[in-house]
């Protein structure tokens, strides 16, 4: 068991990492970005729509993390049902259609958890842009 959770614990560390690497270099891009100061609707809504879709792919990088873990594991017997089975676990949908094997179902709830986290990184990031939205306009 404790080797399970020291794997665990490297998979969840490796996500964070991802995570910060991608939120650095969104945050030196979206800090140079003349959006966050125009007042017109589109400029800042297109930001929105670009951070958005930054933030789903630094997601989808680390559900693909954990997805190759299960599948050269073995847990799963194709890269699809691995990656589908880390997305609805890492966004803690949880279908219960796939289910990891014994050995394994520790990770599971580790990987939801890392999921919310991650989540919670992003959401935070997107607030933090909307507060500056927000405050550049209210200087003008």
């Amino acid at each position: 068991m404790i080797t399970k959770l020291l794997i665990a614990w490297c998979l969840v560390a490796l996500c964070v990492t991802i995570h910060a690497i991608g939120l650095m270099g969104a945050f030196r891009w979206v800090s140079r970005s003349p959006a966050l100061a125009d007042s017109r609707f589109w400029p800042p809504t297109w930001l929105l729509i670009r951070i958005t879709g930054w933030l789903i792919a630094i997601h989808l990088v680390e559900i693909a993390v954990w997805a190759r873990f299960y599948w050269g594991q073995e847990c799963f017997t194709d890269a699809e049902s691995a990656f589908y089975f880390a997305g609805v676990t890492y966004t803690t949908v949880g279908y219960g259609d796939l289910v990891l094997p014994k050995d394994w179902r520790l990770l599971g709830p580790i990987e939801g958890l890392t999921g919310i986290l991650m989540c919670g990184l992003s959401t935070g990031f997107f607030f933090a842009v909307v507060s500056k939205m927000y405050a550049s306009r209210a200087k003008a």
